[in-house]
C-alpha cells in the first residue's frame, strides 16, 4: 500500500539515496544520485505497470547503461526507458552502506520476501540469466553465472561487457517510435530489415534490397463510374484510404478503406464530374479537397474541402470555394504557413483564365485568396522544394488554338510566386518531380499535339514526353530525356529497394484506348529504360503505395468503371 525499498545505498548521516530500487503499487522506481548532470538532485527512472503483489516468486533483472534502463520481469519482454540524465560514470561510495529491504532501518520496509540480490558489473545480466527453457523451474536456484563472479575487479579498470540496454531489438509489428524508444532497434521480419528509432521515425539500418521482378493483377475495383483521379492516403490511427474522383453524378465519388489486404467501399461523397482529390493536414486537422469540373444542380460551380470528423469517422463538408472547371488541387507549406492552389481549366470557352493560390487563415479557420496566376487550360500543379527554395510548376494544356504552349515554373520570393522558367510543352497534363541521389528531375506528361494554324500531324497523340534535370550551374531545368508516349496524362515515380522507376499513364494512341502503360527503370547513364508493359484502358492516373504486405500500383480508368490494384512482385 506504500513505497517499499528493495535496496538502498546511502551515505552515513545523509538522507539522500545514492542508488536504490523502490517498489510502489504497480510501479518500480530506480533512483540514483548524479552530482554533475542533475545539479545534485536525485534522478528517478520509473517503470510503470509492474505488478508483483500476487503471492508468487518473481525475478527482476535491471540493466543500466548510460541513459538507457531496462527492466525484465520473469524473463518476459523488457521494459525500456531512456532518460536525459545518464547513470554516473563514477559514483563515490565512501562512508556508504547497503540497506536491504529498507531505506535505513525502519523506513520504507519491504513487506515481501527477498531471496537474492546480486549486483553484476556491466549491463548484460538479462541474457545471462534468461536462457532456461522453463524459467519458472529455476527461479529459486542460484544461476551458475552468479557463482563465480569475483567480489571485486582485479584492478580499478572498468569491466567491459556488451551493453544490452543500448541495443534493444523489438520484433513483430511496427512499434511506436518516440523519445522513449530513441536509440532502440526494430527488426521487421516481413521486409528482413533492421531499423533504428531516432526519436520520431524508424530509420533503415540494414535491409534486404528487393528487386522488381514482375507485376501481377491484385484487385479489380468496380467504381461508381469512370475514374479521373486517385488519392491514396493514411489517416493516423485509423488506416489506409483511397479517394477516387468519379465522373458521373449521382452517385458521385467514393472513398475506399484498406481492410484485410483489399480496398473496401467506405463513404460516398457527392461530386460533379470530379477530376482529382488532394489529402492534406494542418496541425491536427485532416482535410480532403475535391476538384469539381461541372456545376451542381443549382448551377453553382464549387470545389469543396472536406474535413475528417473523428467523432463520425467520416469526411464532412468544411469549405466551398468557387472554381472554374477545376482540374487539380495542390497543398503545401511555406515558412510554416499552409497554402492550397487550384487549377482552373476554363471558364465557358475561355481557357486563358487565372488559377488561384489560397492561404490558410488560422484566425478564421478558412482558406483565403492569396495570389492569382494566369494559366491556359491548365491541368496540374506540382509543388516542390530544393534546399531553401520553394517552387510551383503549372501544366498548361490549351490556349484556345494550340496545345504547343509554354508551361511555367514559379519560385517563391518575397511572399509570392514569381516566374522562374518557361518550358515548351504539348498539351501538358502532369508534372512529376523526383530525386535520384542528389539529382533533381522534373517529368512532364504531354497529352497531344494540336495547332489550329498548322497542318495536322499524322498522329496527334503519339508524341514525346520529356524529363528535365536541374542544372545547378545554369540554375534551370534542362532536358535530360525524351520518351515516346501516347496521350500521356500522368507520371508516377516510385522505388523498389535501391531501384527507381517511372510509370506513365498512356491513355489513347489515336485509334484505341486500350494502350499499354509502361514502367521505366532508372539505369544511370542510359536514363530510363522500358521494363514492363502494362495493359490499361484509358489510363488516367497512377498511385504507388506500400503496406506491411508489400508494394502496389493503383491505376484509374477514365473510360470504364473499373480501376485496378497491381502488386509489385519482388525477388
Amino acid at each position: 500500500q506504500r513505497n517499499e525499498y528493495i535496496f538502498t545505498l546511502m551515505v552515513e548521516e545523509s538522507p539522500s539515496v545514492l542508488v536504490g530500487l523502490r517498489y510502489a503499487p504497480d510501479k518500480l522506481h530506480f533512483l540514483f544520485w548524479s552530482q554533475e548532470r542533475a545539479g545534485g538532485w536525485q534522478t528517478r527512472v520509473t517503470f510503470p505497470n509492474v505488478s508483483l503483489s500476487d503471492n508468487q516468486w518473481h525475478t527482476l533483472v535491471l540493466a543500466v547503461s548510460g541513459q538507457s534502463f531496462s527492466l525484465t520481469v520473469d524473463c518476459s519482454i523488457p521494459k525500456d526507458v531512456v532518460v536525459e540524465t545518464p547513470f554516473p560514470a563514477s559514483l563515490s561510495v565512501r562512508r556508504a552502506s547497503f540497506y536491504l529491504g529498507n531505506r535505513r532501518r525502519r523506513k520504507g520496509v519491504f513487506t515481501g520476501l527477498l531471496r537474492q540480490l546480486v549486483l553484476l558489473p556491466g549491463a548484460d545480466a538479462t541474457p545471462r540469466i534468461c536462457h532456461a527453457v522453463n524459467f519458472k523451474v529455476a527461479t529459486l536456484s542460484v544461476p551458475t553465472v552468479l557463482q563465480d563472479v569475483p567480489a571485486k575487479p582485479v584492478s580499478n579498470e572498468v569491466l567491459k561487457y556488451p551493453y544490452e540496454t543500448d541495443m534493444k531489438v523489438t520484433l513483430g509489428a511496427r512499434p511506436r517510435c518516440t523519445k522513449q524508444e530513441k536509440a532502440q532497434f526494430w527488426f521487421n521480419a516481413s521486409r528482413q530489415g533492421l531499423y533504428l528509432c531516432n526519436g520520431s521515425t524508424w530509420l533503415s539500418m540494414l535491409e534486404v534490397q528487393h528487386r522488381l521482378d514482375y507485376v501481377e493483377e491484385y484487385q479489380n475495383l468496380v467504381t461508381n463510374s469512370e475514374t479521373m483521379g486517385i488519392e491514396v492516403f493514411t489517416i493516423p490511427k485509423v488506416g489506409l484510404f483511397a479517394a477516387v474522383a468519379n465522373r458521373v453524378t449521382p452517385p458521385g465519388s467514393a472513398i475506399y478503406r484498406w481492410i484485410d489486404g483489399k480496398f473496401v467501399h467506405y463513404q460516398n461523397i457527392p461530386t460533379y464530374q470530379a477530376q482529382s482529390w488532394k489529402y492534406f493536414t494542418i496541425g491536427k486537422k485532416i482535410f480532403l479537397a475535391v476538384a469539381n469540373f461541372e456545376q451542381n444542380e443549382r448551377g453553382q460551380e464549387f470545389s469543396v474541402i472536406y474535413k475528417w470528423s473523428r467523432r463520425k469517422a467520416k469526411f464532412i463538408t468544411y469549405q466551398r470555394i468557387t472554381t472554374h472547371s477545376a482540374r487539380d488541387w495542390e497543398a503545401f507549406v511555406i515558412e510554416g504557413e499552409a497554402f492550397l492552389a487550384v487549377v482552373n481549366h476554363r471558364q465557358g470557352n475561355n481557357h486563358n483564365i487565372d488559377s488561384v493560390i489560397y492561404r490558410w487563415n488560422p484566425r478564421t479557420g478558412l482558406f483565403e485568396t492569396n495570389q492569382t496566376i494566369p494559366t491556359s487550360g491548365a491541368y496540374d500543379w506540382e509543388f516542390f522544394t530544393i534546399g531553401p527554395y520553394s517552387f510551383l510548376a503549372v501544366a498548361n494544356t490549351f490556349n484556345g488554338t494550340s496545345t504547343k504552349i509554354y508551361s511555367h515554373i514559379y519560385i517563391w520570393l518575397s511572399g509570392s510566386f514569381q516566374l522562374f522558367q518557361s518550358i515548351l510543352t504539348f498539351g501538358a497534363a502532369d508534372w512529376e518531380v523526383f530525386h535520384i541521389g542528389d539529382r533533381v528531375f522534373l517529368a512532364v506528361a504531354n497529352s497531344h499535339s494540336y495547332d489550329s494554324g498548322m497542318p495536322a500531324p499524322s498522329n496527334f497523340y503519339a508524341i514525346n514526353s520529356s524529363i528535365y534535370e536541374l542544372n545547378i550551374t545554369a540554375q534551370m531545368f534542362v532536358k535530360f530525356q525524351d520518351l515516346l508516349t501516347y496521350s500521356a496524362l500522368d507520371w508516377e515515380f516510385f522505388s523498389v529497394g535501391d531501384d527507381s522507376f517511372l510509370v506513365v499513364a498512356n491513355s489513347f494512341d489515336g485509334f484505341t484506348f486500350s494502350v499499354n502503360s509502361i514502367i521505366y527503370r532508372w539505369q544511370g547513364y542510359e536514363g530510363f529504360v522500358a521494363a514492363h508493359h502494362l495493359p490499361t484502358v484509358g489510363c488516367r492516373d497512377w498511385e504507388a503505395f506500400h503496406t506491411a504486405e508489400g508494394s502496389y500500383l493503383f491505376y484509374s480508368s477514365a473510360k470504364e468503371p473499373l480501376s485496378k490494384v497491381l502488386k509489385l512482385k519482388t525477388t
